[in-house]
């Protein structure tokens, strides 16, 4: 019955084609106010007992603004990507996919998927605790052991970043990264500390050599794993991974670093952050790698902050902004910026260009 553009097309006619099941009713009500994409908890009424099928969902469809759809159209892609060609792969803790689709120019898409709830969403600017970052850790060895240095996967059509080897991309991003600085300095400067600007900026100079530095271990990556793509249920004893738009291939460390550089206040980074990373490394050896020792693990996390800055930097320069996003941001630039500093990881960028 094709693409729901709005949630006036999430019929019980519609969810029962896709589903295959005599669906009666449906009872659609919004969740969150994503700014790339629109998601609906849909509540099911079916006519007779359906085996294997849940009575609620989540359906995720594009953004009712026309001008963000056609923006964010390669992340679309890449979501309907991860949920159909990787998800069933890896062993990262995402809801189950009942049905996807996409328009052949990446604008339309629906997502169907499981609803989490009582899953709640994890606060990206309050942060997070040490229990809530064991449980993103560990989960992220789901996504990293099973693809890693897996050559098939750089055939996949929606990657968000440069691919490890592509030193024109590299130096491509590395050119618009120093320029999203400067319009975030511009924009924001005044909320950004003296010590932040001159970090955002020598990091945003460094990204070019930063993502040559190590193009022999590579893994699958979320790109963006932080708290706000996060569920928990209400005892904090699971965790679920959503928001795949921003799917890559880099090295591991990014993700790691990247979300407790983003999601941790520093002094508890600080004090925690050797056991995240020895849990994850004891996660990565569960899946069968036997070539990556801990100190390696522990180089590659430092290596890897500079994903903060950079996905800061290019989100609050070329995204439309809220003030909750600039709050937002201007939270995971400095949670960022000083782990940059005190991992010092400019000093480990900067040692790969002298050898």
């Amino acid at each position: 019955m094709g693409i729901p553009h709005g949630p006036e097309d999430v019929t019980a006619a519609w969810l029962g084609s896709v589903l295959d099941a005599d669906v009666r009713e449906v009872e659609v009500t919004a969740i969150g106010t994503g700014q790339t994409g629109a998601t609906y908890r849909v509540s099911a009424t079916y006519g007779t007992p359906q085996a294997g099928l849940p009575d609620s969902f989540a359906v995720k469809l594009s953004a009712q603004d026309d001008a963000v759809r056609e923006r964010v159209a390669l992340g679309y892609r890449s979501e309907v990507e991860f949920y159909s060609q990787i998800a069933p792969s890896m062993r990262i803790p995402v809801p189950q996919s009942f049905h996807s689709d996409i328009s052949a120019d990446g604008a339309d898409v629906v997502l169907l998927l499981g609803d989490m709830a009582p899953a709640v969403q994890g606060d990206q600017i309050a942060g997070c605790t040490e229990k809530e970052a064991a449980l993103a850790v560990e989960a992220l060895a789901g996504l990293h052991g099973p693809s890693w240095c897996d050559a098939q996967w750089m055939d996949l059509a929606a990657i968000a970043m440069p691919k490890p080897g592509d030193d024109d991309a590299a130096k491509g991003l590395g050119d618009i990264s120093k320029m999203a600085a400067d319009i975030v300095i511009d924009r924001l400067g005044e909320r950004i500390s003296g010590a932040d600007q001159e970090t955002l900026i020598a990091s945003m100079a460094s990204v070019t050599p930063w993502l040559k530095a190590e193009p022999k271990r590579f893994a699958l990556m979320h790109g963006d794993y932080r708290l706000d793509n996060m569920l928990f249920d209400p005892d904090r004893t699971r965790i679920t991974v959503v928001d795949w738009q921003t799917v890559g291939i880099g090295l591991p460390g990014r993700d790691l670093a990247y979300f407790t550089g983003t999601s941790l206040e520093p002094d508890l980074r600080s004090a925690v952050e050797r056991d995240l990373v020895r849990r994850y490394h004891q996660a990565l050896l569960g899946y069968g790698i036997t070539d990556y020792d801990a100190d390696t693990c522990w180089q590659d996390y430092r290596l890897g902050a500079v994903q903060v800055p950079l996905l800061v930097a290019l989100g609050t320069a070329f995204a439309s902004t809220t003030d909750r996003g600039d709050d937002m941001m201007l939270a995971m630039l400095s949670r960022g910026c000083q782990a940059i500093r005190e991992l010092d990881t400019l000093e480990l960028i900067n040692s790969y260009q002298q050898t």
